[in-house]
């Protein structure tokens, strides 16, 4: 289990550093923002993995935190993109 748990964590830690590197050369404001909800996500699958890990129960807050996060920010960016498309 604890090998699983590292191959898992290692292809999460790849994609967020692929949606790290669109983020940072994505052509459009929609490309960015989709790419840093993808790490938001990664992080949470992420945290999700190491509190399995420790048995604790201490990263359930901060994974809820990070997840209601990407899913406010995406909401808030996608307004704000709304907002300025409407002439």
């Amino acid at each position: 289990m604890d090998l699983f748990a590292t191959v898992v964590q290692l292809g999460l830690g790849l994609a967020a550093f692929l949606a790290l590197v669109r983020a940072v050369r994505g052509p459009d404001l929609i490309d960015r923002i989709v790419a840093v909800d993808l790490v938001l996500l990664l992080l949470a699958g992420a945290l999700s993995i190491q509190g399995i890990r420790s048995g604790t129960t201490f990263f359930v807050p901060v994974l809820i935190v990070v997840a209601l996060v990407a899913f406010a920010s995406t909401i808030l960016v996608a307004r704000f993109v709304e907002w300025r498309d409407t002439p």
